[in-house]
């Protein structure tokens, strides 16, 4: 990308999505609130799981590591946007936007392929309850777990560099509160088509294939829980499924909506609303709220570390 070719002002100015009418000061002051809620909950389901130990399964340091990427997601977009909005400088070096590209990328990508992760664990859990230790070992989720984080900064290492090869001779004006790379496609002065045909391919890797994955793992799921003769052992598994699908739903829902639309129906202003309220802000909010809420181990440990016996 030749960044030179603005030496006079080589920043991107990160338009935001709030002005200073009444209104927006009220939701700017809702998006810190919720912010501040998700920071709190992720690092205290983090928190929890790691000091108890009867949370130290499988299927909780997964739900750790979900809460650790949610935790980073937000910390790399929403510090930034209070920033910019409370100082009234929205500008961002190129530095600046080549990391918040890298990191919301490869947290994304990892996301992706940890959900999947967590569906097999339940798969197994469901399907295999007496062979789950030996099927779903300490190495096999670690190895799980640590692929993951490597093929999402694989994933953002790759959509950086495409990135960089990009000529801005125009306008650096960013339609959103950070530095995303539907954004940038607008500013671009060359020809993005190839690139858009790369992000097309890295989204079929990331998101159809582990999604393929989730939908494979919940229909041996729905099988063997139909086939359960005990109540109890069915209102069990769906209880524990169901807040894995929420947040499924909630995360590629919004996913495949942004990033799996040709680039001619694309809108910054709805990119900009979606990624907002569903996956930078929202999403990380409701996740540790939907398995605290739904399952009696997480809540009963959440109650034990606050104190409330």
């Amino acid at each position: 990308m030749e960044w030179e070719n603005q030496t006079f002002n080589p920043d991107f100015i990160l338009m935001g999505i709030f002005n200073y009418t009444p209104t927006h000061i009220f939701l700017f002051s809702l998006v810190l609130g919720i912010f501040t809620m998700a920071l709190l909950a992720n690092t205290l389901m983090v928190l929890v799981i790691y000091l108890d130990t009867r949370l130290h399964t499988p299927m909780y340091f997964l739900l750790s590591q979900l809460s650790l990427m949610d935790l980073m997601v937000i910390c790399t977009t929403v510090p930034k946007m209070a920033h910019s909005y409370l100082s009234g400088r929205k500008s961002i070096s190129v530095a600046g936007c080549e990391a918040q590209i890298f990191f919301y990328v490869s947290l994304f990508g990892a996301e992706c392929f940890l959900l999947a992760v967590m569906a097999y664990d339940r798969s197994v859990a469901i399907c295999y309850p007496l062979q789950y230790h030996s099927l779903m070992n300490w190495k096999l989720c670690g190895l799980l777990a640590a692929s993951s984080w490597f093929l999402g900064a694989f994933d953002g290492i790759v959509e950086l560099a495409a990135t960089l090869s990009f000529s801005y001779c125009g306008s650096r004006e960013i339609a959103q509160f950070f530095c995303d790379v539907p954004a940038l496609l607008h500013l671009s002065c060359t020809d993005t088509s190839t690139f858009e045909t790369l992000i097309f391919i890295c989204c079929v890797v990331m998101l159809l294939l582990p999604l393929s994955l989730i939908i494979i793992s919940y229909t041996r799921v729905i099988i063997t829980v139909i086939r359960m003769s005990s109540g109890e052992g069915r209102h069990k598994a769906f209880t524990t499924c169901t807040s894995h699908l929420t947040v499924v739903g909630m995360y590629y829902g919004a996913a495949m909506f942004i990033y799996m639309r040709p680039n001619s129906n694309r809108s910054p202003t709805q990119d900009k609303m979606m990624v907002s309220a569903f996956y930078t802000i929202l999403t990380p909010t409701l996740n540790p709220l939907i398995y605290s809420l739904r399952n009696k181990d997480v809540a009963k440990a959440f109650s034990k570390v606050l104190g409330k016996r």
